[in-house]
Parts: C-alpha cells; structure tokens; sequence
C-alpha cells in the first residue's frame, strides 16, 4: 500500500511537471526574439503552384546550368492569393544551391512589390517542404506516442523545450553579442536537466545523471577552448558563418560559437549516458537493496565499459556522416592522409568528436560514483575503487 502511495505521489508529480512544461513552451513561443524585423521590407513569402516553365534561357556549360528559369505561378497563399504571374528561377552555376521546377510543383516564392502592393518580381526561392516536413514529425510523433506512452509525451516536450530554447534563447543571446560558452553552458545545462527530470521523472537515477552530466559538461567546455586554441582553429570554418559578419554582426565571436557547438552536440550524448548507467544501477539497487557501494560502482564500471564503446563509435559516424563528400573529394584527388587531416575543416571535425568521445569517457566512472553514493547507505568499511 505504501508502494502504490509512494508511486501515486511521484506520478503526480511528473503530471505537473508536464503541465507546467506546456506552459513554459507556450510561452517560448511567443517570445520575441528581437530579430523578427524582415531586412526585404518590400517582399512577401508565398507559396505558388508552377503552371507552366520556360527554359529557353537556360544554357549548359558541362555540368553546369546557368541562367534563368521562368515560370507562370499561381499564388496560394498572401495577400495576392488566387493571382497567376511570372516567377524567375536565377541559377548560379552551383548544384547545392540551384534548383528546376516542373509544371504541378509548389513553389515558396519571394514577391517583391512597390509602396503601393503591386508585384514587381516573383523570385522563385525553392521548392516548397513544410507539408512533407509535417508529415515525417508527425510519423514520428504517433509512433513514439504508440510505443513509449506517456513517457513518449514527455519525450516531444523535452524535444520541442530543446528546438525552442536554441531558437528563442541560444540563438538571439549569441546574436546579441553574450559570450557563446556561457550561454551554451546556461542552455545546455538547462536542456540536460529538463530533459532528464521529464524523461526519467523525479527519481534517484535522474538526481544522479544530472549531477554527472553538468559536471562533465564543464569538463567538455573547458577542453574544447584548450584543443581549439592548441589546433588554431577559428570559427569561420562553420558553414554560413562569414556570412554573419558581412550581414553586420561584425563583432561576433565565432570561435567561441564554434566551442559552444562543440559543447551543445556533445551534452546530448553525455546525458543519454548517464542516464543509461544510472538506470542500470538504480535497477541492480532496488533488486538487491543490501548492495553496498563499491559493487554498486564496480557495476557501473562494468556497464560504461559496454556502453562507452558502442557511443563513442556513434558520435564519430555521426559528425563524420556530414563529412563524407569532403573526404571523397580529397581521396578522390589523391590527397595525402597527413594533408586531409591537418587540414581546417576536418581538424575541426577531430576536435568536434573527440572532446565528446571525452566527455563521453569521462560521464561513465563518475556517474557510477554519484549513483554508488546516492542510491546506497554509508558503509564506512566500503573502499571505492575502479575495477579493472
């Protein structure tokens, strides 16, 4: 009866927890960024529907087409909604970036208009995703509803708290100019703890990986500003980020986002750790509640030896999967392995997934240690040591 009382009061409070998060994701999003001023003061964002294409004006050189596409379109959406015009496709040359259009494709189309609303220009931006977009979240959403339950709902939250704290507050705060590590540090921190308190609830083993992963996160931070500064490595080795500067954030630290993305991919692996070896040990405990502490935390060891080799083997194909055509190119040159690896943008992939696997190493012995200390009681006959 106690038990049922005891998991009657937890539930609850997991509920309210839940609840409290719908209020604070609700109230995300309609916080302003301070970024939401449109630089196209003339141009409205529809979607339109390619009726007909001429590619007359197109002209191929090898590979490459250049020139420009133009369409009749007729806008979905907008305030020019039901109007059939002329759209232009501008192609530059670069595959990555240009795109065709055939009749019965929608399009996202920026309209350019004079002070009185008349269409001037329809540039055709690209082909329209959001609807597909919606479709794959929500498979996804169902699914992990269908299979995980009510811990599947905390899931989306802790997912969607993420998206929007990046979006709302990562983001707009870097803009702004606050230092990139210490707000990395504020919202990863703060994602690490929400996400374990709503996944794994207000339990023992959610106490303890968080503890292990903040403190590993401090650990993450401080070794990506030790290796970037040994590696002379800057942050315009980000895609799109001189781009930043050249749109007027001038004053930018790039290098110290470049860190703080180092650190932010790195706590999402870190957490997952903890609180895979602090579930284990929490289980172990309550099956044999008279475990003393050190075969407690030699479990531990045990466990993260297993696990830390399967996650450090899928942060390196994950950061590593981004990088494949950038290795193609350099084997398919011939380029020696000294040269790809000493150069900019795949030293900067080393340290990218080296100061995680790091962090990653490091979270397992002391996640064992919290949870050996905090799932036990105090045995002062008890020696602490790592198993070899």
């Amino acid at each position: 009866m106690d038990k049922l009382r005891t998991e009657f009061k937890k539930s609850k409070k997991e509920i309210l927890f839940s609840a409290l998060f719908f209020i604070i994701i609700a109230i995300l999003i309609f916080i302003p960024t301070g970024f939401e001023k449109n630089i196209y003061v003339n141009a409205e964002g529809v979607r339109a529907k390619i009726i007909a294409v001429d590619n007359t004006s197109i002209y191929n050189t090898g590979m490459i087409n250049q020139g420009e596409q133009t369409a009749t379109i007729k806008i979905l959406s907008g305030n020019h909604k039901g109007k059939e015009i002329q759209g232009t496709n501008m192609l530059t040359g670069k595959l990555e970036l240009d795109k065709f259009f055939e009749p019965g494709d929608t399009a996202w189309v920026l309209i350019e208009q004079d002070s009185s609303g008349k269409i001037i220009f329809a540039n055709l931006i690209d082909h329209y995703r959001i609807g597909n977009e919606i479709l794959l979240v929500s498979t996804f959403t169902v699914l992990l509803i269908i299979f995980s339950g009510f811990t599947g709902v905390r899931t989306l939250l802790s997912f969607l708290f993420a998206l929007l704290s990046i979006w709302k507050i990562l983001i707009p705060l870097m803009l702004k100019g606050y230092s990139p590590i210490l707000v990395s540090l504020f919202v990863g921190n703060a994602l690490t703890i929400t996400t374990l308190l709503l996944v794994g609830g207000f339990t023992k083993k959610s106490y303890a990986a968080i503890i292990s992963s903040i403190s590993c996160s401090f650990i993450t931070a401080i070794t990506a500003l030790a290796f970037g500064h040994i590696f002379e490595i800057n942050g315009a080795v980000m895609q799109w980020s001189e781009s930043l500067i050249y749109a007027g954030f001038k004053n930018l630290d790039l290098t110290g986002i470049l860190y703080g993305g180092i650190y932010l991919a790195s706590s999402g692996a870190i957490l997952d750790l903890a609180i895979d070896i602090s579930s284990a040990l929490e289980e172990i405990q309550i099956n044999h509640p008279k475990v003393s502490r050190k075969s407690l935390f030699d479990s531990g060891i045990r466990i993260g030896k297993s696990v830390v080799g399967s996650q450090t083997t899928t942060l390196l194909l994950a950061y590593m999967g981004s990088y494949i055509s950038v290795m193609m190119v350099y084997m398919a040159q011939g380029t020696n392995i000294i040269t790809i690896f000493n150069s900019k943008p795949i030293a900067a992939e080393v340290l990218h997934t080296f100061v995680g696997c790091i962090g990653l190493v490091l979270v397992s012995p002391l996640t064992s240690l919290v949870s050996s200390i905090y799932f036990t009681q105090v045995d002062k006959t008890d020696d602490i040591k790592i198993s070899a």
